[in-house]
């Protein structure tokens, strides 16, 4: 986690200069890590609060407005996750997405004091084909409308992005509810 290690201005440079999204304005709750194997550098992660309205993740998780409010803290959105582009190790992708759900899960407990129920990211389908996510046993759900919410209003970009969501544990729903 770069907060802890002081690397947040490296996270930030990787993330500007290598994803095709460059860096995020991150609002609310968030964590940043680096990724290294063998003493090497080899990827960048970004986790922040979940997005506030998506129709597929709502219905799959059996969700109101109200209890969606109530209890939106405990899923948190993958915003980030670029492998560095000289980096070439074959299924690299979907282990550090492994790999990150439970580090994640413990990161989140211990510094936001918030346990966390499930994982949700959004793909730009035109640009990968999601294997990664699928890989790592990622649940597609559908895709998002086209908009992103700009302060207090939705704009529509037409970028419809394909949602996939990651269970924590198997009462997620009922968590979730509760």
């Amino acid at each position: 986690m770069v907060r802890k290690s002081g690397e947040e201005p490296l996270w930030d440079f990787l993330i500007h200069r290598y994803h095709y999204l460059a860096r995020p304005l991150l609002v609310g709750s968030y964590l940043k890590y680096l990724v290294h194997l063998d003493g090497h550098l080899v990827a960048a992660m970004g986790w922040a609060s979940a997005a506030l309205k998506v129709a597929s993740r709502d219905t799959f998780i059996g969700w109101d407005p109200q209890t969606r409010k109530r209890n939106l803290h405990q899923v948190v959105n993958n915003v980030r996750f670029l492998i560095l582009p000289w980096v070439r190790i074959k299924h690299l992708a979907s282990k550090i997405l492994g790999a990150s759900a439970r580090t994640l899960q413990r990161d989140w407990q211990g510094f936001y004091n918030t346990p966390i129920q499930l994982l949700e990211t959004f793909v730009d389908m035109a640009r990968f084909p999601g294997t990664s996510y699928r890989a790592a046993n990622w649940l597609y759900l559908g895709h998002t409308k086209g908009s992103a919410k700009r302060g207090n209003r939705y704009t529509y970009h037409g970028q419809a992005k394909a949602v996939f969501v990651y269970p924590l544990n198997r009462h997620f729903r009922e968590r979730l509810h509760g």
